[in-house]
């Protein structure tokens, strides 16, 4: 699977794997081709934007707030931009995110397209077409879905990755195993970051299955109404802590998904905890930490996943089998408390 079309509901998604950011020309119009990056990869691939209209702006998820979006309109405006424009997010999560509800918002909505640049945002957060922005703590509380024409992949940009950043995309990427597929997590439990890093072939398949892997859950639902709550595993408490205690969003994941874990052992008799702690430390992610659960409450009270009766939670029933219960609130802090 080199590309690969996704039709969804208004628009159709071209995913190109092992591509070439060089060969970008060929994808958009360079006249009406308006690229949006951040400090620290524009400061790492500079050569890569010669010749193309670029706006920069800071690095870090304490930046994806409206101040930053109102920087990137205004620097449109400037670039003179227009409703024929197509914006292109070229970076990590926090860049896709923004730049796709740019896309929405500028004029209306104007067409949009990523060059994913982290593990993170090539298996997880480039693909959906869920954008937005943080309300002060608050993960993701503006925005919308609205779905990129493009995802081009060009793995030479993770020559650059810090190794905390391979991390942070490996914690989704057992995410997708803990709640759709047995026989990734088996492989994963056998090899390490170190293997992936060494292993490009290894890695663009893996890259590849996991691309498919929530594409699919997309496809199925894309504005989130039943199965595509699954990839919530281990967000509700990641969101909970993740700003509050300036934690990578893989690390914070990493110990949501520990948690509802556990829980899974009370409410489904799952019995996989331990594979799951191990796989997660093998990757370098954190398992575990203190933090204020009555203040990671109120955090949830806010939570996109809450309804009147509470909490969407999403639990394990095994390895590849997931689904959601509504946990009342009184009730999910008890098992929080239970396990900490």
């Amino acid at each position: 699977m080199k590309n690969w079309k996704v039709k969804l509901s208004t628009s159709t998604v071209s995913f190109i794997l092992d591509g070439r950011f060089s060969a970008i020309d060929k994808l958009v119009n360079k006249a009406n081709a308006f690229y949006i990056t951040d400090e620290n990869v524009y400061a790492l691939h500079q050569n890569k934007f010669k010749g193309k209209k670029t706006i920069v702006f800071p690095s870090g998820e304490e930046h994806k707030q409206q101040a930053t979006i109102d920087f990137i309109v205004e620097a449109l405006l400037n670039l003179g931009a227009t409703r024929e424009a197509i914006l292109v997010g070229v970076g990590g999560g926090v860049v896709t995110d923004m730049v796709g509800y740019v896309a929405g918002i500028y004029m209306r909505g104007v067409q949009v397209g990523f060059v994913p640049t982290t593990i993170l945002a090539m298996v997880d957060a480039s693909i959906g077409g869920k954008n937005g922005i943080d309300v002060g703590i608050y993960k993701n509380m503006v925005g919308l879905i609205r779905q990129p024409s493009f995802l081009l992949y060009d793995l030479d940009f993770l020559q650059t990755l810090p190794s905390h950043q391979w991390e942070n995309g490996f914690a989704e990427i057992i995410k997708h195993a803990a709640i759709k597929d047995a026989k990734m997590m088996k492989a994963l439990a056998s090899h390490d970051l170190a293997f992936y890093q060494k292993n490009k072939k290894e890695l663009s398949a893996l890259i590849q299955k996991n691309v498919q892997i929530k594409m699919k859950v997309v496809q199925k639902d894309e504005f989130e109404k039943g199965d595509r709550k699954l990839l919530n595993f281990g967000h509700t408490i990641g969101h909970a802590i993740e700003n509050e205690h300036a934690l990578l969003h893989g690390h914070a994941i990493s110990i949501g998904m520990v948690y509802a874990a556990k829980i899974s052992q009370v409410l489904q008799g799952f019995n996989d905890t331990g594979l799951l702690v191990a796989t997660l430390k093998q990757y370098g992610l954190p398992t575990n930490m203190h933090f204020n659960i009555e203040q990671a409450m109120q955090v949830m009270q806010k939570d996109k996943k809450k309804a009147t009766a509470g909490m969407q939670y999403v639990v394990l029933k095994k390895i590849g089998q997931a689904m959601y219960e509504t946990i009342p609130m009184k009730s999910l802090e008890k098992l929080i408390k239970l396990y900490s």
